[in-house]
């Protein structure tokens, strides 16, 4: 059991670590700078993933009445942007390789820079004792996002000369795998802590946070319905290892943990009909 419980946590990690790798291997030269080298798309990300998702959850937190779990949960997600899973997902709905992976490597940055910064003026505005460490950010990005990344780029780039559809598929199937095998235990472990959070408006709550960035990301993606949606998608797709990384170094229990998890399905539900709108909309243009 021992082992289980150390093999678990390695196994998520390691599963999201080769969808970052994949990531790699599927783009092509200057992908990952794509919105960090242009002003304007730097702001609109900027906007979208970072502050409206924060103002949207302190707004709604005072409103509902929901448990101080749940309050805490929310705010980890709301601060913990774009996770290894958004490019898949932006992809599939039509996104622009070079957008799209953009938007993940500004992500990253933004979560280094911004992440401690608002943790400890949300900390100062609610009174609390938390710690928002630098270091725990950035080990887990470097970790997460830029040791895979660099894997995959040079895997991709040295020993296949440019992107490499099936060896990609291979790895982002095996990261799929992987990811199903750890995450089914860590949920069935905080199933009734999750449950016991539902109630007083949580997942309303939730639904409701991640709509204002899905809609904050989808209106300021432009005029082009497929960046649209990619922004939209990284907007409300928040990071549960960072936000899980700062519950741990604060010291919170279990019902925290539920409830970024818990956060973390409601936004999943909430991308499906979102998918569909969008999908409906590409069809006209498509079948002229």
């Amino acid at each position: 059991m021992e082992i289980i419980k150390h093999l678990i946590p390695l196994l998520l990690t390691v599963s999201l670590a080769l969808l970052v790798v994949a990531a790699g291997l599927a783009s092509s030269r200057g992908n990952f700078v794509y919105v960090l080298s242009r002003p304007k798309l730097l702001l609109q990300a900027f906007g979208a993933i970072v502050a409206i998702p924060v103002i949207a959850a302190v707004i709604i937190i005072a409103i509902f009445p929901v448990s101080q779990a749940a309050k805490a949960g929310i705010l980890l997600m709301a601060l913990s942007p774009v996770p290894p899973l958004m490019p898949g997902k932006a992809l599939k709905a039509g996104g622009h390789a070079s957008y799209v992976y953009g938007l993940m490597a500004t992500g990253a940055v933004f979560a280094v820079i911004f992440v401690p910064i608002l943790g400890a003026l949300a900390a100062r505005f609610y009174a609390v004792h938390a710690q928002f460490p630098v270091g725990v950010v950035a080990r887990n990005v470097f970790v997460g996002v830029t040791v895979p990344l660099i894997v995959g780029l040079v895997v991709g780039r040295l020993l296949f000369k440019g992107p490499s559809p099936k060896l990609t598929k291979a790895v982002t199937i095996a990261a799929y795998v992987l990811l199903v095998v750890a995450a089914v235990p860590i949920v069935i472990k905080v199933w009734p802590q999750m449950m016991a959070l539902v109630g007083n408006g949580t997942v309303l709550a939730m639904a409701l946070v991640a709509l204002a960035a899905l809609l904050g990301g989808h209106f300021l993606g432009g005029d082009d319905m497929a960046d649209r949606s990619s922004l939209a998608i990284a907007a409300s797709m928040r990071h549960p290892g960072i936000a899980l990384a700062l519950a741990g170094a604060n010291h919170a229990n279990e019902a925290v943990s539920a409830a970024v998890l818990l956060f973390l399905i409601v936004g999943f539900l909430l991308l499906i009909p979102y998918q569909m709108i969008v999908r409906r909309h590409e069809k006209p243009e498509d079948q002229g």
